[in-house]
């Protein structure tokens, strides 16, 4: 029987779970219209791609001709599915028509709640670590917690929009028309689309979405397996796609995902739990400097979360550039500055208000929740779905979103090993925190990088909604401090290094033709 978690983090968990129930954070949206874009983006085959930048290296062999005896096959086929459904299949397809990309950020938010539990600790006191290569015994793989699913959205996100943009490019290569335009008494369920016909858009995120969420969540392929099957499925039922535009469709998805995954196995996330030796260090060195280190304050102390983080491969700039986007130093245990914003944390905890612990509660985004970046996604998806916009665009937007929070919790993990600063509840044990005390260090605001990053983004995508999304940005920063767990230092520079990372994102989106 593995021990209980330790006070701190039964404090942390009851006020995230309660904070779930305010937030409705798992719960899906399952009675949105059908996605019906005005604009369908022939032209995004023009977009850049982030990662799979090559079609050559993705054959797809031509389609059967319209008039072919296997193409007329088909046809019969998917009359007969498109026939006579069950209430069953009637309620896929409701599901999954208020569009692909939406529907599969919503299933990686319900595995990243899942998963964002840390691991009980051994009897020795010592804490396990989750292994990606026997990811069902205890703890499971992965413990999904902010860094692993800002990296996680990303490369999801990455694969589906690179494979998009491949699939458009075979879709104006070979203009082959949707079946109902070729027999007029297919029953169709979906809106009907202009767009053309092969391969399928939704079998491409399907099989990309699949072969790329079995490497970041292993333990849960069953359900991952299930539910690219039952979209697959819908596209037939709906009288959508033929079976040939289907397994297309999926073949080219698998392919743009192998690609991701071979840079995924290459950026260094594997070495960012480091070792006993690189965690004593980083407090040697920090004394070494004359200031205070951070220290776990759970019982017993746990290990520093992912210190190598800052170093995995970031999506929008190289590494090499790091330190020249890293924020200047805290202000010094000792100082004056520091005192006075020790002062204001305490402020805030010993008088809280109904609106600031409305705020804390609102953005504590913490165990069994989806984390920030999730929270994010899930505002951004809010905004998207009264857009309407097409599946590719759905993807660009959530690929710009995603890339910058990857690459804003890259530089926070970077800036927060580097100084290794104490917790304001460390410096001033007379701090009672509102909200469950984080395993890593304090400076930067993870919430607050995010948040900045999240918020240009979204500002540049919806710019009529930029106010509103930097109100809640720094609503989400200040949230930190209300719950004191950060200095306001923390926070006004986790902002500015998340713009500055968001600034980065929209600079990659005018590159190209997609805006």
């Amino acid at each position: 029987m593995k021990k209980v978690f330790t006070w701190l983090s039964i404090s942390a968990l009851a006020l995230s779970f309660t904070t779930s129930c305010n937030k409705d954070v798992n719960e899906r949206t399952d009675d949105l219209p059908a996605l019906n874009p005005a604009n369908i983006d022939l032209s995004a085959s023009e977009w850049k791609p982030f990662i799979a930048t090559n079609v050559a290296d993705f054959p797809l062999p031509a389609p059967n001709s319209v008039s072919s005896t296997a193409y007329l096959n088909e046809l019969k086929a998917l009359k007969q599915a498109s026939t006579n459904l069950s209430d069953d299949q009637k309620k896929i397809i409701d599901y999954w028509k208020a569009g692909s990309i939406l529907r599969w950020n919503e299933i990686m938010r319900e595995l990243v709640a899942k998963h964002n539990l840390p691991p009980y600790q051994n009897d020795d006191g010592t804490y396990p670590i989750p292994n990606a290569a026997n990811p069902f015994s205890y703890p499971v793989f992965p413990f999904s917690n902010p860094p692993y699913a800002a990296r996680a959205y990303a490369y999801v996100s990455v694969a589906q929009y690179d494979a998009l943009i491949m699939a458009w490019k075979f879709k104006n290569q070979y203009n082959t028309p949707a079946p109902y335009k070729a027999d007029a008494s297919i029953n169709v369920s979906v809106p009907k689309s202009e767009l053309p016909s092969y391969p399928s858009e939704d079998a491409v995120v399907s099989g990309a979405s699949l072969e790329i969420m079995k490497l970041l969540f292993p333990a849960d392929v069953d359900y991952i397996n299930k539910m690219a099957a039952q979209e697959k499925s819908y596209r037939l039922w709906s009288g959508a796609n033929v079976e040939s535009e289907l397994t297309a469709g999926d073949s080219l998805g698998r392919w743009v995902a192998r690609k991701i995954i071979q840079r995924a196995k290459t950026d260094n996330m594997g070495k960012s739990v480091g070792d006993a030796a690189m965690w004593a260090k980083l407090e040697s060195d920090c004394i070494a400097k004359g200031e205070t280190p951070w220290i776990s304050l759970e019982t017993p102390k746990r290990p520093p979360m992912l210190p190598g983080f800052g170093n995995v491969k970031p999506l929008l700039f190289n590494a090499d550039d790091v330190a020249s986007l890293r924020p200047g130093p805290p202000p010094s245990a000792g100082s004056t500055q520091m005192r006075k914003e020790l002062d204001e944390i305490s402020s805030y905890t010993n008088k809280p208000t109904k609106e600031t612990m409305r705020i804390v509660n609102f953005w504590a985004d913490g165990v069994g929740t989806y984390t920030p970046p999730g929270h994010w996604n899930a505002i951004a998806s809010e905004k998207f779905v009264e857009k309407q916009y097409s599946e590719i665009r759905w993807a660009r937007n959530l690929a710009l979103l995603n890339a910058s929070m990857m690459d804003a919790a890259i530089m926070c993990w970077n800036t927060k090993y580097y100084y290794f600063n104490a917790r304001p509840c460390q410096l001033d044990p007379s701090i009672k925190t509102l909200t469950g005390v984080p395993n890593f260090p304090a400076y930067i605001s993870g919430h607050s990088s995010f948040s900045g990053a999240a918020a240009r983004v979204l500002g540049f995508i919806l710019p009529e909604y930029a106010s509103e999304f930097d109100s809640k940005a720094t609503e989400a920063s200040n949230s930190r401090m209300y719950g004191g767990i950060h200095y306001r230092s923390d926070c006004q520079e986790g902002l500015v290094t998340g713009h500055k990372v968001g600034d980065l994102a929209i600079a990659k989106a005018n590159a190209d033709a997609g805006h």
